[in-house]
């Protein structure tokens, strides 16, 4: 049997992915979209959201499991001048498409929680 075809070869089982690389896969994916200047911490310290380093763009991101897919929460900080409502749907159906087509989940819904505006420097 040669390598090609022993790449062809059917495996039964199950595949399971961490929602830590769910996320991961979210947060790069919305640092990709027209007027995302981050992913921001889910709570507000002193009212003013903080703008997460790229090595931590999960704690922008919650995903919760649920019986028919995921529910993906989104934590961002939109650039100024932007159409927050257009923003806010281009960066969740890229994010559906991204975990759809990456990692084959279904995406139940996704919500975009707009942490603060801020002016790209």
């Amino acid at each position: 049997m040669s390598g090609a075809d022993h790449m062809s070869a059917d495996a039964s089982g199950e595949i399971q992915i961490a929602n830590d690389v769910l996320a991961d896969l979210a947060g790069f994916a919305a640092l990709e979209c027209y007027g995302i200047v981050g992913m921001a911490s889910p709570s507000l310290r002193d009212g003013v959201a903080q703008l997460l380093t790229r090595d931590r763009l999960r704690k922008g991101v919650a995903i919760s499991t649920l019986d028919e897919g995921v529910r993906v929460d989104l934590y961002v900080v939109i650039e100024h001048g932007t159409n927050l409502t257009e923003v806010s749907h281009n960066l969740a159906e890229r994010v559906r498409y991204v975990l759809t087509s990456m990692a084959d989940v279904n995406v139940v819904d996704v919500d975009v929680h707009v942490q603060g505006i801020k002016v790209r420097s």
